[in-house]
């Protein structure tokens, strides 16, 4: 990937930031202890961001630079300088459905540098979701550059509800435009959330896979329902155990980690407890996660078929002394 973009300047961790701004809810001042926390995190204040709103309107016009937006329909750009800055736009769907984009047009001229590129999943200061650790391609196939003045034939879909168009246009007037569509995904793995307190199930459908839900907010986490290394995937066999802790560290080969990071890459956790076992009422793992990240990471060997429930709601002010991780 000599000629990748996928190595964006340093500001591009800012994303991370805006985008758990806007998802915290309304309420009022946080107490003085977690302004400080959500303020070492890059929470506590706003950076300029373009987020699109979800409209009836089929055709969107790209203009800035860096853009989250859960919109289908048909995307234009058109450089209006020179200047060539590398730019995104950040695709976040429902976390049953996959991304479809195909291009209609381009001509992004090679010989100045220029680049467009789909990215399974997003990038952000120099971290992938899912983290190549979790995804089902290796890196080098997650992405697909093109330049030049041509029509692009294939058409790409992502693993998961996550995907990024990078570009760097350097030729005033040229461009590109492409089609994204939203398609049903029924066996959903790696779940990436903005700002949504709901249910989640993740599931490895007996496959050697790891699954995650990664929350870009301080969350709060609780397991509902744990089917982790006990029910065999070759024999419908489940015993209740309880909540077993600190899986991972008594050797098992499945697990569910829960914990946050400053990044995107949820193989690099500050992790508060990894839990397995079978236990359908393990109301009592709870844990308040005060990271710009957040995640649930299921570990499977194959050998089991792995499922764990859980709630996810964002953090609140109420929840700053039972936090179980605090990123700095």
């Amino acid at each position: 990937m000599s000629r990748s973009l996928v190595l964006l300047v340093p500001w591009l961790a800012l994303l991370v930031h805006a985008v758990a701004v806007a998802a915290l809810p309304a309420q009022p001042p946080p107490a003085p202890a977690l302004r400080q926390v959500l303020g070492a995190l890059g929470l506590a204040g706003g950076a300029a961001l373009a987020r699109t709103k979800r409209s009836e309107e089929p055709f969107h016009i790209i203009k800035d630079c860096i853009t989250v937006t859960s919109e289908e329909g048909e995307f234009f750009h058109k450089a209006a300088d020179d200047e060539g800055a590398v730019c995104g736009v950040y695709f976040l769907t429902d976390p049953d459905r996959v991304i479809e984009l195909h291009f209609d047009y381009l001509d992004v001229p090679c010989d100045k540098g220029g680049l467009v590129s789909f990215v399974d999943g997003w990038e952000l200061n120099r971290q992938f979701f899912p983290s190549p650790e979790d995804h089902p391609k290796p890196l080098h196939l997650r992405y697909r550059e093109f330049c030049g003045q041509r029509r692009v034939k294939e058409i790409f879909t992502s693993s998961q509800n996550a995907a990024l168009v990078q570009f760097r246009v350097p030729s005033r007037a040229r461009g590109f435009s492409f089609t994204v569509r939203f398609l049903k995904n029924s066996t959903p793995c790696n779940i990436l959330l903005e700002g949504t307190s709901d249910v989640y199930t993740l599931r490895n459908y007996g496959k050697h896979v790891n699954c995650s839900l990664t929350t870009l907010f301080p969350a709060n986490v609780k397991v509902l329902q744990l089917s982790v290394g006990m029910a065999s995937a070759k024999r419908n066999l489940e015993l209740e155990t309880g909540t077993i802790h600190r899986c991972e560290k008594r050797g098992m080969p499945d697990y569910v980690e829960l914990g946050g990071a400053e990044g995107l890459d949820t193989s690099q956790l500050n992790v508060a407890d990894s839990i397995c076992g079978t236990d359908s009422k393990p109301g009592s793992t709870v844990e308040t996660i005060l990271c710009g990240v957040s995640a649930v990471r299921l570990v499977s060997s194959g050998e089991f078929d792995n499922a764990v429930t859980v709630a996810v709601r964002q953090a609140s002010e109420d929840d700053i002394d039972a936090a179980s991780v605090v990123c700095m």
